[in-house]
């Protein structure tokens, strides 16, 4: 029988990679996510598309099934076919009974978003295969990667969330987070796609006091999901902004890219890439159309 499943994009609006070290992270599911489907097939093997949003085939791939079953399939590097490849492995050493019993399958995966965006075509994958498998997702995630998990758990859910993992144990609490100048929030997105694991190895270079840091993220992300006030909701990004500058001992974005904008910008994920939070107003758009970055959402056509 034919299988479907659907994972949603994530965005995390606080916590960046204090998250990783126990801090509070406010994280929302996006509107985008990536679906997978699978397919019963009877020529012994595991044929593989993904398609991205334009419906155009970014990546293929074939396998025999028996080597699946055997994990007799070499996957050191990072290629596209590696990484699957090693997710297939794990999911099937948390589930025996996953892929057996079958003469061949045909999968597709299919994004809402460009590849480039950073909205999880990882996370979305991992959650899907997850699904599939019928193991446990977070686990499937450590197993073969790193990470928070934050990104599995907007995968997951279908709210706004409030995210905390220590010693691979995640909470996750949904929060009603849907501020009423939620129309002056905006996702720009900065044409250029961040690797996250340069950006932690970065952070973990830094000498700070992480104790304190866990404190005062945790703190910002309490306060910015709970007010419904813009100016307050303003300071707080602010100073959650000047102090990941301040660990990171890098000018932020604003000062950086946009140091003549009105408004409040906030870094989103891995500083320097993918998408930003821009709030300000009706001429937002239009601002950043002219600096020549096209990708401006609006909170609503974006967020979950």
């Amino acid at each position: 029988m034919k299988k479907e499943f659907y994972s949603n994009g994530k965005l995390l609006l606080t916590g960046e990679y204090a998250i990783l070290d126990g801090a509070l992270g406010l994280a929302v599911p996006t509107k985008y996510g990536q679906s997978l489907t699978v397919t019963p097939a009877p020529n012994n093997k595991l044929t593989w598309t993904s398609l991205d949003e334009k419906g155009e085939t970014w990546f293929k791939t074939s396998i025999e099934i028996e080597k699946l079953l055997e994990g007799n399939i070499e996957t050191s590097g990072e290629s596209v076919n590696n990484v699957l490849f090693n997710l297939l492995k794990e999911a099937k050493k948390l589930n025996s009974n996953f892929l057996s019993n079958t003469e061949g399958l045909q999968v597709e995966t299919k994004l809402d978003f460009p590849r480039d965006w950073g909205l999880g075509s990882s996370s979305t994958l991992i959650n899907n295969i997850a699904q599939w498998a019928e193991v446990d997702a977070f686990q499937l995630l450590w197993n073969a990667f790193s990470g928070s998990g934050y990104d599995i758990a907007c995968a997951q859910n279908n709210n706004p969330i409030l995210y905390q993992v220590k010693n691979k144990v995640p909470t996750i609490e949904p929060v009603n987070f849907n501020p009423k100048f939620k129309e002056q929030l905006f996702f720009v997105h900065l044409d250029k796609k961040q690797n996250s694991r340069e950006g932690i190895a970065q952070y973990r270079k830094m000498n700070f006091d992480s104790q304190r840091l866990i404190e005062s993220i945790t703190r910002l992300t309490l306060d910015i999901s709970t007010t419904q006030d813009l100016a307050t909701f303003e300071t707080l990004m602010e100073r959650h902004e000047v102090l990941l500058g301040q660990i990171l001992q890098s000018k932020t974005i604003k000062q950086q890219l946009f140091p003549d904008y009105l408004g409040t910008i906030k870094s989103l994920g891995a500083w320097g890439g993918d998408f930003i939070l821009a709030i300000g107003n009706k001429d937002t758009p239009d601002y950043f159309i002219k600096k020549g970055y096209r990708t401006v959402i609006p909170y609503d056509k974006m967020v979950l």
